[in-house]
């Protein structure tokens, strides 16, 4: 009787190990994985570093917030079955040709006004956008990040959810920390060197942040028109 005891006790411990490696290797291969997007430019990268010179190191924790509020219904949605239509051509060639749009909106918003811009200025005219929302959007406009979702991301929740919801959840909690950790990190060195930036400094970089957008709008813009011709061609 009492080796039966010992049996399920060991039993019960091995599997308890078992499930804290699996969730430990979850969590540290989902930061990595994140980290390696997250350091690649992109339209929320941009934004952020042209926000945090006038809105400080808030910044980059904010526009993540944002983000990552739109992943997690996202990863809820995929949980529930939602990556087909994700995947479809018609929504990739609708969400190119609207974050096309609206990235082309704001690189010439920003290109247009760099003459008469002002670090000073900017920071009290800019304290009224909503850097929770702006985050949320960018994030949202841009097809590839849809498309990672329904891809590698979900796959990943599908070989998490092996371990329940917790999967899922550990999963998520790195993902959106290594986000976190990369943004913070950006927004802090520009907040603590902005005291060496000047109007020619401050409009440098305003400049160039809406050359990116310029060009990533162009980039959605192209991706979205291709797509259109294949499956045009596939129709035909």
């Amino acid at each position: 009787m009492l080796s039966i005891y010992y049996s399920t006790l060991i039993l019960e411990f091995n599997k308890t190990s078992f499930m804290i490696i699996s969730l430990t290797t979850i969590f540290f291969s989902s930061f990595l994985l994140a980290l390696s997007g997250a350091l690649m430019p992109g339209p929320l990268l941009t934004v952020t570093i042209s926000e945090t010179v006038h809105r400080g190191v808030r910044t980059g924790p904010l526009m993540i917030f944002g983000h990552g509020l739109l992943e997690l219904f996202l990863v809820i949605g995929l949980a529930a079955g939602l990556a087909p239509l994700l995947k479809l051509p018609l929504v990739f060639i609708l969400i190119s040709t609207i974050g096309g749009a609206i990235l082309l909106m704001m690189a010439i918003s920003m290109l247009r006004s760099l003459p008469s811009m002002k670090l000073i200025t900017e920071a009290s005219n800019e304290r009224k956008k909503n850097l929770v929302f702006t985050g949320a959007l960018l994030s949202l406009i841009n097809p590839f990040w849809l498309l990672w979702w329904a891809t590698i991301g979900l796959g990943y929740i599908l070989q998490t959810l092996e371990y329940g919801f917790i999967g899922v959840g550990v999963f998520f909690i790195g993902h959106i920390l290594a986000d976190l950790s990369w943004y913070a990190l950006v927004s802090f060195g520009i907040a603590r060197g902005k005291h060496f930036f000047n109007d020619t400094h401050y409009k440098i970089l305003i400049g160039s942040c809406g050359s990116f957008l310029l060009f990533f709008s162009v980039w959605f813009f192209y991706n979205g028109i291709n797509t259109f011709i294949q499956v045009k061609s596939t129709l035909l």
